[in-house]
């Protein structure tokens, strides 16, 4: 829902940075590549090991770095198949690192296997919302539904994770239920949007190998 706003509004922040960037011939793959390794390890350097806020802002300011990516390749006259694949591949390394980092951490001192289950659906449902997107568009069926998209399920978990970091009770708890809750009728969205986009339709059959 907020992802294109979101987008937006990172574009025109980072629109004099991209502007220099291109200039020197920095690639949107390596900024792609860059964000992605940095948020990895601040989450499994910070957050799976308790330094909550920190590790939550570390990895937001990775993931801001990896919206530029986009940018730049527009201001470069358009983007690459195999960075489109890289970008979405790398997202879905971020993803599985920063809810792998959290159910870490609360099986171990953090101490609290609810949320540590809550982290593992939190991160099952956003596998499930991009698969279902990327199978449907791959048969025909456009699929653009959705309450809760990658960037509200960075927000809910980032935002929780920094305030319990910062002491607020309950933080990650609320998020983490929002996050569960939002994702299932996301997933349930998807699910009746190709539904209903397959009526009619069916898929080709494979031609034999020779």
């Amino acid at each position: 829902m907020l992802g294109s706003g979101a987008r937006a509004a990172v574009g025109r922040f980072w629109a004099p940075v991209v502007t220099r960037l291109a200039r020197a011939g920095v690639t949107p793959d390596a900024i792609t590549v860059t964000g992605t390794v940095g948020a990895i390890v601040a989450a499994v350097a910070l957050v799976a090991h308790g330094v909550l806020f920190w590790g939550a802002f570390t990895v937001t300011l990775f993931v801001l770095l990896d919206m530029l990516d986009g940018a730049l390749a527009r201001a470069r006259g358009g983007g690459s198949a195999f960075g489109a694949v890289l970008d979405s591949t790398c997202d879905r390394a971020v993803d599985a690192a920063v809810f792998g980092a959290l159910v870490w951490w609360y099986t171990g001192e953090g101490d609290d296997r609810l949320l540590a289950l809550l982290a593992m659906v939190g991160l099952v449902l956003g596998v499930l919302t991009s698969y279902i997107k990327a199978r449907a568009e791959g048969v025909g069926i456009p699929c653009d539904v959705g309450l809760v998209e990658r960037t509200e399920r960075l927000i809910l978990v980032l935002t929780g994770t920094g305030l319990t970091g910062l002491g607020l009770p309950y933080a990650v708890d609320v998020g983490l239920w929002l996050l569960v809750v939002g994702g299932a009728v996301t997933v349930a969205q998807r699910v009746a949007a190709v539904h209903r986009g397959a009526r009619g339709k069916s898929l080709t059959p494979s031609a034999p190998a020779p």
